[in-house]
């Protein structure tokens, strides 16, 4: 009972700020491509994966598009393309479906949205991406223990628990793809790439 609470919590919590945060997101046709694009390329990572033994998996790569759309043009845009692809995600990406409809609010639409909170604090700092990152891998993190401490609690190990599956389950995989994710995106010229985007949006 208070796992499904804090599991509603926060899956409302979530959903409400992030709603908030994308008013006035402007989806123009560069809008539109540009999160097309970065959606195709986020699924297709993400079904390139690598297998742990925990059953779990670290994709290829698949949380660094949504970042840097979310560092290099728009965080909102970020994450309404991210709540497209947690929906897409359920029908092209195999182990994504979700076993009951409640897991659509809780995991589908924060997994992929979240990481549009990489640019919340800006990008102008490379201490301000490397936080909103950090923010973004923290919520993800959340809602995947969450949806396996509600909806895959019947896979828990022997004496392990519904909790310590899920941490054990999801902290394998996610924690490093998210900190490797960091790293890769914070290497990267981002204040350089940041003013090529806006210089050729501009002259479009």
């Amino acid at each position: 009972m208070i796992s499904a609470v804090i599991t509603a919590v926060f899956a409302v919590g979530y959903l409400l700020a992030t709603v908030w945060l994308c008013r006035g997101v402007k989806l123009n046709a560069r809008a539109l491509c540009l999160g097309g694009v970065i959606c195709a390329l986020t699924l297709v990572l993400a079904t390139i994966r690598i297998p742990l033994p925990t059953g779990s998996n670290i994709t290829c790569g698949s949380w660094i598009p949504l970042m840097l759309l979310a560092l290099l043009y728009d965080y909102r845009l970020s994450m309404v393309t991210g709540w497209v692809c947690g929906i897409l995600a359920m029908i092209l990406i195999p182990g994504w479906q979700a076993v009951h409809w409640a897991q659509i609010f809780v995991q589908q639409l924060v997994c992929f949205s979240c990481l549009g909170y990489a640019g919340v604090f800006g990008a102008d700092k490379r201490w301000k991406a490397v936080c909103g990152m950090t923010l973004a891998v923290f919520l993800r993190c959340c809602g995947h223990v969450l949806s396996g401490v509600i909806f895959y609690s019947q896979n828990a190990w022997d004496g392990w628990g519904a909790w310590g599956y899920s941490l054990a389950y999801n902290l394998s995989s996610r924690l490093p793809e998210g900190i490797l994710s960091i790293l890769i995106v914070s290497l990267l010229p981002l204040a350089f790439m940041r003013r090529s985007m806006m210089k050729e949006g501009g002259a479009a």
